[in-house]
């Protein structure tokens, strides 16, 4: 047992001065004057003057790497324990991005399952940018439903010159494979749409929902602040479907990128609803950047304390009320992705707390485990020096 003593509780709604129970892999109680129960261990944790938030989630994650775009020498490792745990990530949904070619979704979920192992939450999405994509049974309706980790299909590129352009009709057919999928196997189903640059990025997404009984919340589109006419464009659809931002390319590419931070706020201006916002790193992926004849200029990566970063600057810098700024890496994607037990901190949820002061991740527990106590890691992942 843990118990976290009179600190300040963001569920992500504000719940005041509280205290937190933990026991096993759940919270048990939240509330005043918690005392230990007689007769167990339990460690008692001073926390005043600790913000204590949800675990974050990061459902965009290229865990097993990613990239290549510039050969054999580009490609991204895979992500470690410590990244996540450093950046007061619990849970996170892994993918596998451009290369569906050279590499497979088995290696993705080998990792998720390395990642459970290893003490924290962790899911896929089957499939890659190519269509048809590349899955572990054939088909990824089968794969949401038989298999527990993949809630979802995708990273499917759209209005990108490195997609396969899918068609409309192909577009519907993924969705209604993965809606029947996450049907029968109790999952999301859902499809993430990586978005380009091309001029009206969205047009295949409305498409495709004019020519099917699909919804636009079926499709969860990411890379939406890439540059400021997709950005524009994504006001309008976040009314009625998702939108995810991606934190790990800002600040590389100032001069097209929206900033995260201030998203949230030019979204809730333009009548977008704040359930229908999502932060993602997009990390271990390669943020390539490409002249106008194509070729490969530039090549970074991303890392998942980028979206604590830009957390803290929508709190900071755009005055965003910190229970309303925690939601889009919380509560906002378990509801989305259906992730049972995550993204709040209440009885009977997983307990994936992270306490913070100053705006400095001090505390972490994964599934009832203490990860991170006073800033010092507790646990590695395997091969971590």
């Amino acid at each position: 047992m843990i118990l976290f003593k009179n600190c300040d509780v963001y569920s992500p709604e504000y719940l005041g001065k509280k205290d937190v129970l933990i026991a096993g892999s759940k919270i048990i109680s939240v509330g005043e004057q918690i005392s230990p129960i007689a007769g167990t261990d339990c460690d008692v944790i001073d926390a005043t003057g600790y913000q204590m938030i949800p675990g974050l989630i990061d459902a965009h994650v290229h865990i097993a790497g990613a990239g290549g775009e510039g050969g054999p020498a580009t490609r991204t490792p895979e992500l470690q324990l410590s990244m996540l745990l450093n950046a007061g990530v619990t849970s996170v949904v892994g993918c596998l991005g451009t290369d569906g070619m050279t590499r497979n979704v088995e290696s993705v979920l080998m990792k998720a399952k390395g990642l459970k192992q290893e003490g924290v939450s962790a899911w896929i999405y089957t499939g890659a940018y190519q269509v048809p994509t590349p899955t572990i049974t054939g088909d990824v309706g089968r794969d949401i439903a038989l298999i527990e980790e993949v809630i979802g299909v995708g990273e499917i590129a759209i209005s990108d010159h490195r997609s396969s352009v899918p068609t409309v009709n192909e577009l519907i057919r993924i969705a209604e494979h993965a809606r029947v999928g996450g049907m029968l196997g109790g999952k999301a189903g859902i499809v993430n749409i990586h978005m380009g640059d091309l001029e009206k990025p969205f047009k295949p997404l409305y498409e495709a929902v004019e020519k099917s009984m699909l919804k636009l919340t079926q499709f969860l589109p990411t890379h939406c602040n890439r540059n400021d006419y997709i950005f524009e464009d994504a006001k309008e659809y976040g009314k009625k479907g998702y939108i995810d931002i991606t934190t790990s390319s800002y600040p590389y590419f100032p001069e097209y990128e929206i900033k995260p931070s201030k998203t949230i706020k030019l979204l809730l201006e333009a009548g977008v609803p704040l359930e229908h916002i999502t932060f993602t790193s997009d990390a271990c992926g390669s943020l390539p950047g490409f002249d106008d004849a194509g070729n490969l200029v530039r090549l970074e990566m991303g890392t998942p304390h980028a979206n604590f970063r830009e957390l803290a600057d929508a709190v900071n810098e755009e005055k965003i009320p910190l229970e309303k700024a925690l939601k889009v890496l919380t509560s906002n994607i378990a509801d989305i992705l259906k992730l049972n037990g995550k993204g709040r901190i209440c009885v009977g949820n997983d307990a994936d707390l992270v306490l913070i002061k100053n705006w400095e991740i001090k505390f972490v527990t994964a599934n009832g485990t203490l990860m991170l106590r006073d800033g010092k890691l507790l646990k590695k992942g395997s091969y971590e020096a």
